[in-house]
């Protein structure tokens, strides 16, 4: 047995601690037990919008009658926002209407008989229609936001309660949950853009319906912007239920020209019944071909080339890259074809075109490529022969080129160019005022079409130009599916300045190009 004496166990019990010492490191172990607040929050963010996700889709909906429809309204989680309208069997209708972490679905459930009846009977009662549906819109959103709002915070708050089993951290969900709504809504309100009402995108049956894209003077000269617009899509959806799913005939306004622009083409035989559809259904005045029609330009290929004197419109074309001289002398001897080349300008269906062939033909490895130098310098030509006839009083209302490059040269010398080359489509406006209009490949990059993973859509445009001043009041952009696919879209597109033009009740001037917005 061992003897502490009384005294030094007293001092060892009444010892102060050694503050200057090391404290003795904490086990692994003991660190990962210790709570990490960043990890908390987010962990508690997580639950709070699963949650809010979970009430959306079971309660976050309101059935309200718009106009003579009665639709279901819903919020859900997006990352780009905006409106879908949901026209069971026929497709639907996507807006860009605001940009926020939240779309609102608009789904039209069925038309109610008396008062689509009531609708048709009466015909003057459309003067009316937008104030009807406005309110209708209005009292449908607030009742939605309503039911949102308890939705998200049910939902995050149970979640929360199921996760946890603290009422604490679960009220703190839900109001996360809650603000997180808030923030979404003063987002939408923030970045709302009552010109997607003019600008929708249609899909399924609806985008083969020129009806109900319409047309684009009736935009311009026959409604006011926004609310009547969205009467006019309320009026359009409803001629299709009361003809039974069955799309109405397509009446152009007289007053306005259709163009139809296609580029790209690569060799693929099934454009030229797109083609021929596409003239068909918009009753298009003049096709405009901005190249590459073909894929090596050899005479082999020059049969291919016959079914443009089928397609029932003049046809206007300027040589791409991939295009022979060749080819060009084939398609000059061609009825009803209007070949463009060294700017020389030519008439068709009362516009006044002219073009560049492009200068670099890539299929010949014999002769080396000039790069966007020698496109450049196209371009300047073309630049030049436009300011001459502009001189002489006989201006040119579109020129065409094949590569981007080239026809930014003729910025500020014709209101509107178009070209191709790139694959894809686009809209710019250039420095001094002139829109330059981009198409993707009308033949889906042709045989190119099977190298990728996906299959490149096929694209095409209709241009609207008014017949007096010239101008391009909108344009149409058409998307199909590519090989094997089956989808298609149409988005209308306005000019910014035609847009603000409605609104303040102002009209272009005649013969200027507009330095607006694209």
């Amino acid at each position: 047995m061992v003897r502490v004496p009384l005294a030094a166990l007293n001092r060892r019990l009444h010892r102060k601690p050694d503050r200057t010492r090391t404290p003795r490191p904490l086990p692994d172990l003991e660190l990962a037990a210790r709570p990490r607040p960043w990890l908390t929050g987010l962990g508690l963010a997580a639950v709070a919008l699963a949650g809010a996700w979970l009430g959306l889709l079971v309660v976050g909906n309101v059935r309200a009658p718009v106009g003579p429809m009665d639709t279901t309204m819903a919020l859900r989680p997006s990352l780009t926002g905006g409106t879908k309208i949901n026209v069971s069997p026929l497709g639907a209708l996507t807006l860009d209407s605001h940009v926020a972490p939240v779309r609102l679905d608009v789904n039209v459930d069925q038309l109610d008989p008396p008062r689509a009846q009531a609708l048709v009977d009466h015909p003057e009662r459309i003067s009316g229609l937008q104030d009807e549906v406005a309110r209708d819109v209005e009292h449908g959103t607030l009742d939605l936001a309503l039911r949102s709002g308890v939705a998200v915070v049910t939902g995050a708050t149970a979640l929360g309660l199921a996760v946890y089993r603290r009422p604490r951290r679960a009220a703190a969900a839900g109001g996360i949950a809650l603000a997180l709504l808030v923030a979404s809504g003063g987002c939408a309100y923030a970045t709302w853009n009552p010109k997607s009402v003019l600008e929708p995108r249609f899909s399924g049956l609806l985008s083969s319906a020129p009806s109900v894209v319409g047309n684009a003077r009736s935009i311009v000269t026959d409604f006011d912007v926004y609310q009547q617009e969205l009467a006019r899509l309320v009026t359009n959806v409803t001629k299709l239920y009361d003809v039974t799913s069955t799309l109405p005939a397509y009446q152009p306004d007289p007053a306005t020209l259709r163009v139809l622009h296609v580029s790209d083409i690569h060799l693929n035989p099934a454009s030229w019944k797109i083609i021929a559809s596409l003239v068909k259904q918009y009753k298009v005045d003049v096709i405009v071909d901005s190249g590459d029609t073909m894929d090596h330009g050899t005479a082999a290929e020059n049969g291919f080339l016959d079914p443009i004197s089928d397609l029932g419109a003049p046809y206007v074309w300027v040589r791409g890259n991939h295009d022979s001289r060749a080819t060009q002398r084939y398609l000059e001897r061609m009825k009803n074809v209007h070949v463009l080349d060294d700017g020389h300008a030519r008439t068709v269906a009362g516009l006044r075109f002219a073009g560049i062939g492009d200068p670099q033909y890539t299929p010949d490895r014999s002769v080396a490529p000039g790069g966007d130098a020698a496109e450049r310098l196209a371009g300047d030509r073309l630049a030049s022969a436009l300011r001459d006839q502009r001189a002489a009083g006989t201006p040119v209302d579109v020129a065409v080129a094949h590569e981007p490059v080239a026809a930014r040269e003729t910025d500020g010398q014709v209101p509107l160019v178009l070209c191709g080359h790139l694959h894809h489509e686009g809209t710019e406006l250039l420095k001094y005022g002139t829109r330059l209009r981009m198409e993707g490949s009308t033949g889906g990059s042709g045989l190119r079409a099977v190298e990728g993973k996906y299959p490149a859509p096929i694209e095409a445009s209709i241009l609207y130009v008014d017949r007096d001043s010239h101008h391009l009041q909108a344009w149409d952009e058409i998307r199909l599916g590519g090989l094997g696919l089956t989808t298609a879209e149409v988005s209308r597109h306005l000019p910014a300045d035609v847009f603000d033009q409605r609104r303040s009740g102002s009209t272009p001037s005649p013969g200027t190009a507009s330095p607006a917005a694209p």
